[in-house]
Parts: C-alpha cells; sequence; structure tokens
C-alpha cells in the first residue's frame, strides 16, 4: 500500500503565496517523476510542473516564473512553492508520483487526495 499525503492549501488574496507538499509512505522501492496538477470547476486537469529524479523540471506556461518545484528524494516528499498568486490559480491542486512499488514492477501513478488553493481579489 501506497499513501500520498497532501498539505499546505487554503485561501490566500491576490498576489500572496502558499506552499504545499506531498509526502508518499508505504511500499515503494523508487521513484522516478513527481508533480503537481491542478484542476479548476468546469476545466480539465492540467499540469502545473513536474520534476524528474535528475532534477529536471517542467512547468506550465501559465505558472513559469511564479511557481517553483522541488523534492527531497529522501524524504519521499514533493513541494510546490506558489508565489504572485493570481484568481486563475484557484483549484484543487494534486499531487502526481510515478512510482514502482517492487523491483519488476512498472512505474505507475500515484494521485494524492486534493487539496483546495482559493486566491480571493
Amino acid at each position: 500500500q501506497v499513501q500520498l499525503v497532501e498539505s499546505g492549501g487554503g485561501l490566500v488574496q491576490t498576489g500572496g503565496s502558499l506552499r504545499l507538499s506531498c509526502a508518499a509512505s508505504g511500499s515503494i522501492f523508487s521513484i522516478n517523476i513527481m508533480g503537481w496538477y491542478r484542476q479548476a470547476p468546469g476545466k480539465e486537469r492540467e499540469l502545473v510542473a513536474d520534476m524528474t529524479g535528475d532534477g529536471i523540471t517542467n512547468y506550465g506556461d501559465s505558472v513559469k516564473d511564479r511557481f517553483s518545484i522541488t523534492r527531497d528524494n529522501a524524504k519521499n516528499t514533493v513541494y510546490l512553492q506558489m508565489n504572485s498568486l493570481k484568481s486563475e490559480d484557484t483549484a484543487v491542486y494534486y499531487c502526481n508520483i510515478k512510482m514502482r512499488t517492487v523491483l519488476w514492477a512498472s512505474f505507475d501513478n500515484y494521485w494524492g487526495q486534493g487539496t483546495q488553493v482559493t486566491v480571493s481579489s
């Protein structure tokens, strides 16, 4: 069993900052990509940012230069620092971790439960 526990969401004013965390625990053999997605009401889930085990990052166009993704491999944790928040950043944010639980398994996607981020003007 694998658990992903997210924290750090909440209500913030326009221009403010929040930091999300997602910690993976349980039967983990190895982790590949760690990332964050978000879904606003009536919209499809979209990539916010992700990071490979080698530290290569990828950001959605709307968050470049404002958000920063980091990871602590020793803690199986990924973070998302969100600065200069805008009302359009309001969404449920989900962490996504591609991992395998045993040596012979393929890498599968695991999702967090989601955390609400609301940016008020």
